[in-house]
């Protein structure tokens, strides 16, 4: 009986120095999160010297509040506007720029723009695999007057290959959403 013992004893010995030398080398990669997204702007610079700024805040992030959405004004019909969006925490403190994680990690993140009957909206910026990110972005509005919704998504690890993904076309993106709101367009 003491004989079986001392081997249990030892084998339980010699798994926990085991365990105790494991260095983790294999362990699993921690991969970035979804980003906390409170504020989304997209400001649109007409080619006519108009700007118009779209803006959703939601004081409590992913919480029970619904977020507020603003819209500067109308659209020209027929007009050109250069846009950029910015992503922000304001939860944060300080606030968290998210614009620049994005940027940085371009391959990880595409943003969407849906709509119908607004006009067509093209990417002006590429990641390093020349695949659309969308933080600079043409928007060519209808040419004639027109009302609908524009729905914005941040899509974190898109599959950016994916059937009509590089086009802009959410259906195979995949990967999960950090952010998505709906403005109000007139285009007039």
């Amino acid at each position: 009986m003491k004989h079986k013992f001392g081997k249990l004893v030892l084998a339980s010995a010699m798994l926990i120095s085991l365990q105790a030398c494991n260095n983790n080398d294999d362990a699993p990669e921690v991969v970035n999160e979804n980003e906390i997204i409170s504020r989304v702007t997209l400001t649109l610079n007409g080619t006519q010297g108009d700007i118009v700024t779209l803006n959703s805040v939601d004081p409590d992030g992913d919480g029970p509040l619904a977020p507020t959405v603003t819209v500067s004004g109308d659209f020209n019909a027929g007009e050109t506007y250069n846009g950029t969006i910015e992503f922000w925490n304001d939860i944060a403190d300080p606030h968290e720029d998210n614009t620049e994680e994005i940027r940085e990690e371009k391959e990880h993140h595409q943003i969407f723009f849906q709509q119908k009957g607004l006009g067509t909206i093209t990417y002006s910026d590429v990641d390093a695999n020349n695949l659309p990110v969308g933080l600079s972005y043409k928007f060519v509005a209808s040419s004639t007057p027109a009302k609908g919704d524009l729905t914005v998504t941040l899509i974190h690890k898109p599959n950016k290959t994916g059937e009509n993904v590089s086009n802009g076309d959410i259906t195979n993106a995949a990967g999960s959403t950090d952010a998505q709101v709906t403005f109000p367009i007139v285009i007039k």
